[in-house]
């Protein structure tokens, strides 16, 4: 018999041995410079998700910054920064469908240069919907859909 397949509430909270302080693999220095970077727990980059008030946003870099910071490491590992966060957003969406509120609003949470994220629940198009009813304008440039001036909007999170 095949394993019950985890829920992403599961995959949230299942952190293996994260946090990690790791040096920076030498193919991603090019990118990334030298020292050391966190791979941080699934839990960790909702948490910070968790606090973006309404009308607020955040990037993913902006999220590897804090956490960086945070773990005290010249950054934090984009990868696995960007898997947890579209974990964070389906497990919020897998608690809402069971009648919990306590909900992360990762529609809050953009890419790099203020872009959506089609791989979260619902796609682009629920997404722009959640940030449009919270004031923000999205338009689209080329194939990205874009939050115009996000920077304005950026929540100052430590």
């Amino acid at each position: 018999m095949g394993t019950k397949k985890k829920t992403w509430q599961e995959k949230l909270l299942d952190s293996k041995d994260l946090p990690k302080i790791v040096d920076i693999p030498e193919k991603m220095k090019k990118r990334l410079g030298e020292g050391t970077m966190v791979i941080p727990a699934p839990i960790e980059v909702d948490e910070i998700m968790k606090s973006v008030p309404e009308g607020k946003l955040i990037t993913i870099n902006h999220i590897r910054e804090v956490l960086a910071r945070r773990h005290k490491t010249a950054t934090a590992c984009p990868i696995t920064t960007g898997i947890f966060a579209w974990i964070a957003a389906f497990a919020s969406e897998e608690r809402k469908s069971e009648g919990k509120n306590d909900e992360t609003p990762y529609w809050r949470t953009l890419k790099k240069g203020g872009e959506l994220n089609e791989k979260y629940p619902g796609g682009i198009e629920n997404q722009m919907n959640l940030l449009e009813k919270e004031g923000h304008t999205v338009v689209q440039k080329g194939k990205k859909y874009k939050v115009v001036d996000f920077e304005k909007s950026l929540a100052n999170i430590e």
